[in-house]
C-alpha cells in the first residue's frame, strides 16, 4: 500500500513561488509554521518481527481484510481480543487499522475505531504514520469522503497541521486528487497555519484539478495570488492559458453522433466554464490594475500569455483577456508571430476566425513575417502538430482539412504573399505540396482501401439481383410466362425492392471505380473524392437494404397459406444484417459529410469579441 501512496507526491518546487522567506530559494518556506510538525510517531511494529510473524498470519491479515470491508463486528472482536491492535501496523507499509478503513472509505468502522481510540486512552493512534509520513487523515483525504476527516479532526485538530515526508499535508493531497469538499474543509482548519508558498500552491493546483470555485475563493481572499510566480515563474493565468479541454470551443466535435453524445456532459461543462472564466476575469482585472512594466512583464515572461492560450486552443479564455485589453490583439513574440499565427500553426479554427471580428487590423497583422520570411499562408502550408492533424479521421479527410485551411489564410492574404518566397526559396504553394506530399499519398491509398473494400458486395448484389428479376418467385404461366402471383402486394414489392437493389448496387460500384481511377489531383480533397464516397456508401447501403426487402418479399410468397410466422420471422431477422451495416459504416458517412459540408462554418465569425461592454471591477 505504502508504494502506492508515495506515488501522490507534490513538486512543492513547482508549484510554489518565490518569496522572500527563510527557505524560498527551496520553494518551500519553512519558518515557525506548525505545518512544520513532524513527531516521528510510528506504529507498534511487532507484527512484522521474527515473534510477531504467527500474530500477523492469526489476527492481523484478518484485521486488514475486516477494515477494508468495513466489518465493524469482526473488527471489534479481534480488537478485543488483541488491544494493541488499534496501534499495530499491519501492513509492511506501516499502515494501522485505521489507516485501512480510511483508505477502504468505512466511515461506520471510522467511528467505532475513533470511539475504541478515545476508550483505551491511544488519542496518539490518530498521528501514527505509516512509511511515507501519512496519517489516517492524509488517507481520509485521499478518499475524498468529508465525514471521515471529521471524525479524526474533531478528535484532533492539529491532525490536518501535520506533513508527511514529502512535506505535504492532507490538505495538498485533497486538493491535488481533485476532491473539492475535503480541499474547502481542510482548508478551514488549515489556513491559519499556511505560508504564503504553500497557499499558493494550494491554489495551483486546484487551478491544475479544475477546482476552480475553490481558487476563485482563494484568490479572493489573497488578491496577490493573481500576480504571484511559481519556481517556474508562471503566474496562475499561465497555468489557465495552458488549459486546452475545458476553455477551447470543441472544434473536434462537428458530427450529430458527436454533439448528441457529449451532450450528457453538457451542463457540467458549462458550469465549470462558467466558474474557469469567473476565475480568468478575476485574475486579469487583478493583473490590469499593476503598473505598465508590471502588467506587460507578467503577461510576456515567462512565456507569452496570449500565445500559450492561442497554442493550446483557449479561445474563451484570449475573448476575456481581450475584451477587457483591445492591445493584446498586437502583441507578438520574438518571431513576430501574433495569436493568429499560432492559430494557424496550431489549426484552431475558433481562434482563427476571431480574425474576422477586429475590422481592418486583419489586413495589417496579415502582412507580418518571420524571421525566415514567412508569412501567414507559408504557416498554412506547413503540417501541423500530430494531435492537431488526427481530430480528423482517415487521411483523405485530413487533407482536405489541410487544404481548407490554407484556402481560408490565402482568401485573408494580400495576393503579393501568395507568390512570396521564404528563406528556402519556397512559396507557401511549394512549401504545402513539400509538407504535404506524404499525407497526399496516404490519403489516395486510404480512399483506394476503402473502395476496394467496398467495390466486391456490390458488385454480388447486382448479379443476383439481374438474374433474380428473370427467375421471378413463384414461376411464370407456361403460354403467356406472366408470373403467377403478379397481382400480389407482396410480389410488387419483390420487383420494386430489386430494381431497387440493382440500380443502387451499379451507382455504388461506378462510385468506388471512379474513386480507384481518380487523378487524385490536390484539390480533389476538397469535394470531389469525398463526394464521390458518400454517394457510393449510400447507394451501398442502399442496395443492402433493397435485397433483403426483395428476398423478404419472396418469403411472403413462397409461404402466403397457413405459415405467415414463418416470412414474418425471418423479415425481423433481416432487420440484423442492415443494423449491423448501418452501425459500422454510418460513422464512416457522418464523418466524411461532416467534414465536407459542416466545414463550411469552420471559419466563419462567431462573434465573440466586444459584444458587450466589459468592466474592470475597482480594486
Amino acid at each position: 500500500m505504502a508504494a502506492r501512496i508515495s506515488d501522490v507526491r507534490i513538486d512543492v518546487n513547482a508549484t510554489s513561488s518565490p518569496s522572500n522567506s527563510p527557505g524560498a530559494g527551496n520553494g518551500v518556506e519553512v519558518g515557525n509554521s506548525t505545518l512544520d510538525q513532524l513527531d516521528g510517531l510510528v506504529p507498534d511494529l511487532y507484527l512484522f518481527t521474527n515473534e510477531g510473524r504467527i500474530s500477523y498470519i492469526t489476527y492481523g491479515v484478518p484485521l486488514y481484510q475486516a477494515a477494508m470491508k468495513g466489518a465493524v463486528d469482526e473488527v471489534g472482536r479481534i480488537i478485543g481480543q488483541n488491544k494493541q491492535a488499534l496501534r499495530q501496523s499491519i501492513t509492511e507499509g506501516r499502515e494501522t487499522v485505521l489507516h485501512i478503513a480510511a483508505l477502504g472509505k468505512q466511515v461506520q468502522l471510522v467511528e467505532k475505531l475513533v470511539e475504541w481510540i478515545n476508550a483505551q486512552g491511544l488519542q496518539v493512534a490518530l498521528r501514527l504514520r505509516n512509511t511515507d509520513g501519512n496519517t489516517a487523515l492524509s488517507y481520509a483525504a485521499i478518499s475524498g469522503i468529508v465525514p471521515l476527516a471529521e471524525l479524526m479532526v474533531n478528535e484532533d485538530q492539529g491532525l490536518p497541521k501535520i506533513r508527511n515526508n514529502a512535506r505535504v499535508t492532507p490538505l495538498h493531497l485533497a486538493a491535488l486528487l481533485g476532491h473539492r469538499d475535503m480541499v474547502k474543509y481542510l482548508y478551514e482548519h488549515t489556513d491559519a497555519d499556511l505560508t504564503d508558498a504553500e497557499r499558493h500552491g494550494i491554489f495551483i493546483i486546484c487551478i491544475r484539478t479544475g477546482l476552480y470555485d475553490v481558487a476563485f475563493d482563494l484568490q479572493n481572499k489573497e488578491p496577490k495570488l493573481a500576480t504571484k510566480r511559481g519556481s517556474n515563474q508562471e503566474t496562475a493565468l499561465h497555468v489557465l492559458a495552458q488549459k486546452p479541454l475545458l476553455f477551447s470551443v470543441n472544434e473536434n466535435r462537428l458530427g450529430i453522433y458527436s454533439r448528441i453524445i457529449s451532450r450528457s456532459g453538457m451542463d457540467h461543462d458549462s458550469l465549470k466554464l462558467d466558474q474557469a472564466l469567473q476565475l480568468v476575469k478575476s485574475l486579469w482585472e487583478k493583473v490590469l490594475q499593476q503598473n505598465h512594466e508590471q502588467m506587460w512583464s507578467l503577461v510576456e515572461h515567462p512565456t507569452v500569455l496570449m500565445l500559450d492560450a492561442a497554442q493550446s486552443g483557449n479561445v474563451e479564455f484570449l475573448v476575456q483577456l481581450i475584451n477587457l485589453y483591445p492591445d493584446l490583439i498586437w502583441r507578438v513574440n520574438s518571431q513576430n508571430q501574433s495569436i493568429f499565427h499560432h492559430a494557424i500553426l496550431y489549426r484552431h479554427e475558433s481562434i482563427f476566425s476571431l480574425i474576422h471580428e477586429i475590422g481592418s487590423i486583419k489586413d495589417l497583422i496579415a502582412t507580418y513575417e518571420d524571421d525566415n520570411k514567412n508569412n501567414m499562408l507559408h504557416l498554412a502550408a506547413r503540417l501541423p502538430p500530430q494531435d492537431r492533424l488526427k481530430i480528423v479521421s482517415g487521411a483523405a479527410l485530413q487533407m482536405q482539412r489541410e487544404l481548407l485551411w490554407f484556402q481560408e489564410v490565402e482568401s485573408l492574404v494580400q495576393p503579393s504573399c501568395r507568390e512570396q518566397r521564404n528563406n528556402e526559396n519556397f512559396t507557401p504553394w511549394e512549401l504545402f505540396m513539400e509538407q504535404h506530399k506524404g499525407l497526399m499519398k496516404e490519403g489516395e491509398e486510404w480512399m483506394k482501401k476503402t473502395a476496394e473494400s467496398s467495390l466486391m458486395v456490390p458488385t454480388l448484389i447486382a448479379t443476383v439481383t439481374f438474374a433474380s428479376i428473370f427467375t421471378v418467385p413463384g414461376g411464370s404461366k407456361d403460354n403467356s410466362g406472366e408470373p403467377n402471383f403478379l397481382r400480389r402486394m407482396s410480389f410488387l414489392v419483390f420487383v420494386t425492392s430489386d430494381a431497387m437493389a440493382l440500380f443502387s448496387a451499379l451507382a455504388s460500384i461506378l462510385m468506388f471505380l471512379s474513386i480507384l481511377t481518380s487523378r487524385y489531383k490536390e484539390h480533389d480533397f476538397i469535394k470531389r473524392l469525398p463526394f464521390m464516397l458518400m454517394i457510393g456508401l449510400a447507394t451501398f447501403f442502399m442496395s443492402i437494404g433493397s435485397v433483403i426487402v426483395a428476398f423478404s418479399a419472396t418469403v411472403f410468397i413462397i409461404y402466403y397459406h397457413g405459415h405467415l410466422w414463418v416470412p414474418a420471422a425471418i423479415a425481423t431477422l433481416g432487420s440484423v444484417p442492415i443494423s449491423l451495416f448501418a452501425s459500422l459504416n454510418l460513422p464512416l458517412f457522418i464523418d466524411v459529410w461532416n467534414s465536407t459540408y459542416d466545414s463550411r462554418s469552420l471559419f466563419h465569425p462567431r462573434n465573440k469579441l466586444f459584444k458587450q461592454p466589459y468592466h474592470i471591477t475597482s480594486p
